[in-house]
């Protein structure tokens, strides 16, 4: 089993290139944020800092004094007429190690007892300074490690005794740590000093952002980041290909740039690919099915060499056979298994439940998480073979295709030539893959470890304030991405600044987030060439200048203030801020204490006041939504300008004469916003409370006559104003579904949207058997959205007709 990394942070260089390079956060502060602002917090969140990397220091000095280990026993042997290495193997494959752990034991038994015996006005900088002013023993060790793996896996080849040493060296856990000891082979530990140097580099990062300016410490971090960073920016171009060569049959070194899972429509189904990009080659393959206890294998199933590999633009591209997407309700439904089955394997796991039971959850979940990831992206990547055939892959995002795209013209600018591989240059090839991956997993959650983060659910609320760094005028707009079930899903979109090189659109969203763990940004370059459609889904395509990604890292996101940060990409630096609302809290509704305007207002109260029927915000909301967004992509799903929903709501609660004016100018996702934020902002569900629970009941009937006859009933139930105000609403929805080929939103995209907005009630109450805001958002919302589905997959329902049709209904709730 190749190794994977557990250290909290991986290093900024392994990540960019895992990720397509040139896109992780600045490694600087961003301008502007003055460290010292909040001293008092950012003294607090030094000392969480340094405690996490404290705890990260243990290990890795563990890692060296289990690397040390044998060391002394090989030695003493190879004096003796059987030594097991000579003393120059000995020597080549431990080379500055003793140094390296004597430079890092006294750091740690430095910096331990301050941090221990914390106070704000405690400094360590000196003891960082020191650290990075001893980077020449690392220097020497990168130079020699290419050599010492060579020494270590020659040896293992010939000594059988050498090979169980370096297979299975025993690791001590941390002081608290219920795990004494783990196993993990020689080669692995050897990589562990030069991830080391990429991990402090990313502290000192932290410690500066949280140091105040004027804190003694401050200068000497500064430079102990100035002397990190020159150094990993010497040896970065050194440790790539140490680890991902691989030698041709012919001498030649090829190296691998960059691998993931990927979606490919072959022979009209969908199959997920494991995809290697090398120096001149891509290669295609699949995981071979291998029996109990023997290597895993990749099965080649194409390959291009990148000489003869061309993209089709859009306009090229012959139409291809048309890709259906797979229906919202079934994605939905494995959402809902998932999260049931993880709920299952969390209660097994708290009452000690049988291993065997848990492994069989965990394989349910594994499938329907599977088959999520398969179905559904929808994002057409086409590539082709110069020589002969096209390949059509599908991505759910737009950062992923931009990823592959870039890492596979920038290979393309070398002078690259064509070849064909024989049999055994191909199997050679493939046989490395296994070797070489850099993705071991497919992204699903079963396939995390347990004390993983299970990430963020709630909402997310970014403000996009502006971006520099535009070498000439464009039209420019931001998308953000965040992920959620392993894949990445676009939830908003900023309006376009036209014709200019700095954008400032200072727009807020609110992003709903299911198990989240990362935020993206990309920026784009507006077209408006009609000429320019893709004809594998029938968009006009938009040039990406950059993107960039940041984790969502729950410390940082769950304070309640605001979080500003800067994100750059190829040049470009983009400004936002972000806060987080758990779910449970987002869960809540509050009445409005002021019963003059509408938000926060008894509906009943709102349409007597206007004497309507159906309250004014509604009517003008729907209206403008038919008239001018009902083909929009996305509506009612891509959040509108929170700046500008607040300006809404501001003036709707004045009822001021401006509104029909302001709605015919303000963006068609901001009214669409308005009012989804008007239902959610009701002091009781426009279905109410009282009839909740019924609800709840009536859609888990099996029998389709009792089901009508309680559904129906139930709606009778409504008080008037919230009766007749669903029925407008429901046959607007329906509406917008009718022009969901244009719109791309189904019936239960919409149900999706609002059926947790028209049901949720007022208190969620406390349920002993939902542990988490996770368990309650799946138990719950799902058979909201289904009770919406329900009457939106509906005949028309009338409003005369339900109060003529009484008699028909038994009259219990």
């Amino acid at each position: 089993m190749p190794y994977i990394d557990e250290s909290p942070t991986m290093s900024p260089q392994l990540s960019a290139r895992s990720q397509g390079g040139g896109d992780s956060v600045s490694p600087t502060p961003p301008e502007g944020l003055a460290p010292g602002v909040e001293a008092g917090k950012g003294l607090e969140m030094r000392k969480l800092v340094l405690s996490g990397f404290l705890a990260s220091e243990e290990i890795y000095i563990n890692q060296l004094e289990a690397l040390l280990l044998p060391m002394k026993p090989l030695k003493a042997t190879a004096t003796t007429s059987q030594p097991v290495l000579t003393i120059q193997q000995i020597e080549t494959i431990f080379y500055k190690i003793q140094d390296i752990y004597e430079i890092h034991k006294e750091f740690y038994d430095n910096l331990c007892p301050k941090v221990q015996q914390w106070d704000s006005q405690v400094t360590m900088g000196h003891l960082f300074q020191k650290l990075a002013s001893q980077l020449g023993v690392y220097k020497a060790f990168v130079d020699n490690y290419k050599v010492a793996l060579e020494t270590a896996e020659k040896c293992s080849q010939s000594n059988n005794q050498f090979q169980k040493i370096s297979e299975e060296l025993k690791v001590k856990g941390p002081k608290d740590s219920k795990d004494s000891h783990t196993s993990v082979t020689m080669e692995a530990l050897l990589y562990k000093p030069i991830d080391r140097v990429t991990r402090s580099t990313l502290v000192l990062h932290d410690l500066l952002k949280h140091t105040p300016v004027d804190h003694p410490d401050y200068p000497l971090l500064q430079d102990a980041l100035r002397i990190s960073q020159n150094f990993l920016s010497s040896i970065n171009e050194d440790i790539d290909p140490r680890r991902t060569a691989v030698t041709t049959p012919k001498g030649e070194t090829r190296q691998l740039v960059k691998d993931g899972f990927l979606v490919e429509m072959s022979e009209s189904s969908r199959k997920l690919r494991h995809v290697f990009l090398f120096t001149d080659v891509l290669l295609c393959a699949k995981l071979k099915k291998t029996s109990a206890g023997k290597h895993q294998q990749y099965d080649c199933k194409w390959y291009i060499p990148l000489a003869d590999l061309v993209f089709p633009s859009p306009e090229e591209s012959e139409a291809s056979p048309q890709v259906h997407p797979f229906p919202d309700h079934e994605l939905e439904d494995m959402k809902t298994k998932i999260s049931a089955l993880k709920s299952e394997i969390q209660k097994e796991k708290a009452n000690k439940g049988q291993s065997r039971a848990i492994e069989r959850l965990k394989k349910k979940m594994f499938e329907n998480e599977f088959l999520l990831l398969l179905n559904s992206p929808t994002i057409p990547f086409r590539i082709h073979n110069r020589n002969g055939k096209s390949y059509l892959f599908l991505l759910s995002s737009d950062y992923e295709r931009s990823e592959w795209r870039e890492a596979i013209q920038k290979l393309q600018k070398k002078d690259l030539q064509a070849f064909v591989l024989s049999s055994v240059e191909l199997q050679v090839l493939t046989g490395s893959c296994f070797k070489l991956r850099t993705v071991h997993n497919i992204p699903v959650t079963s396939n995390k470890d347990d004390d993983e983060s299970p990430g963020l659910y709630g909402f997310l609320h970014v403000i996009v304030h502006s971006a520099k760094g535009f070498k000439q005028s464009a039209n420019l707009y931001c998308t953000l991405e965040v992920d959620s079930f392993g894949y990445f899903v676009s939830k908003a979109k900023t309006r376009v600044f036209r014709d200019t090189t700095e954008p400032k659109w200072d727009e807020e969203f609110e992003i709903e987030l299911e198990g989240s763990q990362s935020l993206r940004i990309l920026c784009y370059e507006k077209c408006y060439d009609k000429t320019k459609v893709n004809k594998d889904n029938n968009e006009i395509v938009d040039k990406i200048m950059g993107k960039g990604q940041i984790q969502l890292d729950p410390q940082t996101v769950e304070s309640k203030n605001w979080h500003t940060d800067v994100i750059e990409m190829n040049g470009i630096k983009v400004e936002f801020s972000m806060k987080f609302t758990s779910r449970d809290m987002s869960l809540k509704r509050t009445p409005s204490k002021k019963q003059t305007g509408v938000f926060g207002v008894k509906i009943s109260v709102v349409t007597k006041r206007e004497r309507s029927k159906v309250p004014y915000i509604v009517r003008q909301c729907i209206e403008e939504v038919e008239k001018r967004g009902i083909e929009e992509v996305g509506i009612y799903r891509i959040s509108g300008v929170a700046t500008d929903i607040q300006a809404l709501k501001a003036v709707f609660d004045a009822n001021n004469k401006d509104i029909l004016l302001m709605l015919s100018d303000m963006d068609i996702n901001a009214i669409a916003g308005t009012l989804k934020l008007y239902f959610r902002e009701l002091p009781e569900p426009l279905l109410t409370d009282r009839l909740y629970p019924a609800f709840m009941e009536g859609i888990a009937l099996s029998d389709p006559a009792a089901k009508e006859n309680c559904m129906m009933h139930l709606l009778r139930s409504l008080p008037d104003p919230n009766l007749i105000t669903f029925l407008f609403l429901l046959e607007h929805l329906k509406r917008v579904a009718e022009k969901e080929p244009i719109n791309k939103m189904s019936l239960h995209n919409l149900a999706t949207v609002f059926g947790p907005t028209l049901l949720r009630p007022s208190e969620v109450e406390s349920k002993a058997h939902l542990t988490s805001a996770a368990d309650i958002w799946s138990h719950d919302v799902m058979a909201q959205v289904q009770v919406l589905l329900y009457y939106l997959q509906h005949p028309p329902i009338s409003f005369a007709e339900l109060k003529r049709n009484t008699l028909y209904f038994s009259t219990d709730v």
